[in-house]
């Protein structure tokens, strides 16, 4: 878990904005996603409801926590659209640490699912949205990565 926790440097919130230890046992094993998007993104605005559909239905079976990771211009509509979202988010006053990590999962578009072991922080997935738009909605093959 070491190295997820060193990548989000402890900026992770819950829904009530409380401090989450992404060290917690309960985290061991989980596949983590952090969802790059936004609310100005008309395309991001489409799947945010598709991915709140799948993550109700498989986030327990798959073991499976997403992180949102804003692209909004400001804290206001951030909350606005964070709040439609039942996962975890990246603290939005942190913009130098969230472009890393735009830089470092090399994020050029909204929306973008990356797709990481929580024990290692190894990428899984580079980006998971076709798979959950179209490609594998049921999650069959999930977490979708180069061994499937």
């Amino acid at each position: 878990m070491a190295g997820l926790t060193k990548l989000l440097n402890g900026y992770i919130r819950d829904k009530s904005n409380q401090k989450i230890d992404l060290d917690d046992e309960k985290y061991e094993g989980k596949v983590i996603g952090l969802y790059f998007s936004a609310q100005w993104c008309r395309a991001c605005v489409n799947f945010t409801p598709k991915l709140v559909k799948f993550y109700k239905k498989y986030a327990d079976k798959k073991d499976f926590e997403i992180i949102f990771v804003s692209a909004d211009n400001d804290e206001a509509s951030f909350n606005e659209y964070y709040h439609e979202m039942p996962w975890l988010k990246f603290d939005f006053k942190q913009e130098k640490k969230i472009d890393k990590l735009k830089e470092k999962f090399d994020v050029s578009g909204y929306p973008t699912l990356v797709l990481l072991d929580a024990d290692t922080g190894d990428v899984l997935c580079e980006d998971a949205i076709e798979y959950i738009d179209s490609e594998d909605p049921r999650g069959r093959d999930f977490p979708w990565t180069s061994d499937n």
